[in-house]
């Protein structure tokens, strides 16, 4: 024991110079593994460790994703943090760009949209288009479609693809862009060169939209169905369970639609998308009072102003029209934020001045709109404000664009129908009424009472008409005369046998 002792108490045998150059080098090892685990890219696909919430969100935003809420903050703070730093690193501001535009978009807050637009400009600072900063144009052209600026959206989607024709994040940004412009066609091509280059939950989304704008509604909501099964992440999940939820409604199974949003709801309770949808499909099936709570609380977290104009008009169907200038005045307000913001709200603005303000004002704004975006839902609305201010005829015009590009909505039959009505053609008026309901019988707690009722006044047709079209007796099928039986073939003759020469007598 006391030899142990001893032993343990001898001075350490110095360092020679052999031994200080191991610890050097083992302290430099050291710290150059520090580095590389601070400083190291992307994972690689043997990393076995779950990706953290910034590195899920970057994923998610750079494939035009949904992001749930506190990845989407974790993104934002780190890449915050990052670029006061390195203020030159192209790729880190076009991440927080498009992290900027995703919060705009889950909360409904236009007020990203600026910082977002200053983010992506940073990008393109650092690294110009002309150099293939390919993030920060596809940024540039989501944030402009977001902002309902069709024609920007397209400019930037066609000089990405000029550049990369094979990058597949082109392709969303022109469908959106194509289809806002009212160039149904082009966005179809579009789509379907983006399932050429890539499927996913972006690519069948972006597929699902095209087939609803056509009418095809078994192909938009299958390729819905196989967006859902490509989601990666529980917000992905949410938002293809509230567009499933939204083509139910469309097609009048409100029912349907209420099971898909409420799903929606459970799989992310931020889906606050899917809470609006929710009270659509309660008013829709005469839940009055829990139609009104849901919309409070949708316009409480998403601010939007065709959720507004849907509460207000919900109000009034249910008698409350006191309560309802509480929604219409906040419309007004909202369409006036997103306007300082760069968004475009004419339409959902131009419907409201129709039904509830200055139908002249509304078709001024739609004549303005209309010059620059031309699509279906600019065509229904701007037709609808001539309605209302008295020119049925030029809002047929508009009303025709509308219903015969394919897509089947409720709305614009109903809107038809009354034009058609005004100009006195019973029979076309009854035809759309008729269509509107049976596209959707529930589509508006205000317009669809109405419809039914102005199928009651309108009735049925007059009896009479030509003759064969309103027939008073039951048709039956006339006795035409049997065909004669054909007539026997007289039996053949033989020819008759030549005669036998005589020989000539001497």
């Amino acid at each position: 024991m006391d030899r142990i002792d001893e032993e343990s108490q001898q001075p350490a045998p110095p360092v020679t110079f052999t031994g200080r150059k191991t610890l050097v080098a083992a302290a430099v090892a050291v710290v150059l593994i520090a580095g590389a685990l601070l400083i190291r890219p992307a994972r690689t696909g043997d990393d076995a460790r779950p990706p953290g919430p910034s590195e899920r969100a970057a994923s998610a935003v750079g494939r035009g994703a949904p992001v749930a809420a506190v990845d989407l903050t974790a993104l934002v703070a780190g890449r915050e943090k990052w670029v006061a730093a390195h203020p030159r690193d192209h790729a880190s501001w076009a991440v927080l760009g498009a992290a900027y535009l995703e919060q705009g978009r889950r909360t409904a807050d236009s007020g990203w949209f600026p910082k977002a637009e200053k983010a992506l400009k940073r990008s393109l600072e650092a690294r110009p288009a002309e150099k293939g900063n390919f993030d920060a144009m596809t940024g540039m052209g989501t944030l402009a479609n977001a902002r309902r600026d069709f024609g920007t959206g397209k400019k930037w989607g066609e000089l990405l693809r000029a550049q990369a024709p094979e990058r597949w994040t082109a392709y969303p940004v022109l469908v959106d862009a194509y289809t806002g412009l009212g160039d149904y066609k082009a966005a179809q091509a579009a789509m379907d060169r983006l399932l050429e280059l890539q499927t996913g939950l972006v690519a069948y989304t972006k597929a699902s939209q095209v087939y609803r704008d056509r009418g095809w509604r078994e192909d938009a909501v299958m390729a819905m169905e196989h967006a859902a099964g490509a989601a990666k992440a529980p917000a992905e999940k949410a938002h293809a369970l509230f567009r499933l939820g939204e083509l139910s409604f469309e097609r009048g199974d409100a029912a349907l639609a209420l099971t898909q949003y409420e799903a929606a709801l459970r799989t992310d309770p931020g889906q606050a998308q899917a809470l609006g949808g929710r009270a659509r499909a309660l008013a829709g099936l005469g839940r009055g009072g829990e139609a009104v709570r849901d919309y409070r609380m949708a316009l409480g977290r998403t601010p939007v102003p065709q959720l507004a104009l849907e509460l207000g008009e919900l109000l009034e169907a249910l008698g409350r029209g006191q309560e309802a200038r509480v929604p219409y005045d906040m419309l007004g307000a909202l369409a006036a934020r997103d306007g300082s913001n760069g968004v475009d709200d004419d339409v959902v603005l131009g419907l409201y001045e129709a039904d509830h303000g200055d139908p002249a004002a509304a078709v001024r704004r739609l004549s303005q709109e209309w010059s620059r975006h031309k699509s279906v839902q600019v065509a229904d609305a701007l037709g609808w404000a001539l309605h209302k201010s008295g020119d049925d005829v030029a809002a047929l015009e508009y009303a025709k664009k509308a219903t015969e590009q394919g897509l089947r909505s409720a709305d614009f039959a109903y809107h038809r129908a009354m034009i058609e009505r005004g100009l006195g053609d019973e029979s076309a008026a009854r035809r759309h009424l008729e269509e509107a309901l049976r596209t959707n019988p529930r589509f508006s707690p205000l317009r669809a009472p109405r419809a039914k009722e102005m199928l009651t006044v309108i009735g049925q047709p007059a009896a009479g008409g030509p003759e064969n079209v309103l027939p008073t007796k039951p048709w039956v099928a006339p006795e035409l005369p049997k065909p004669n039986p054909p007539k026997p073939k007289p039996p053949a003759v033989p020819p008759a046998a030549k005669p036998t020469p005589t020989p000539a007598s001497d």
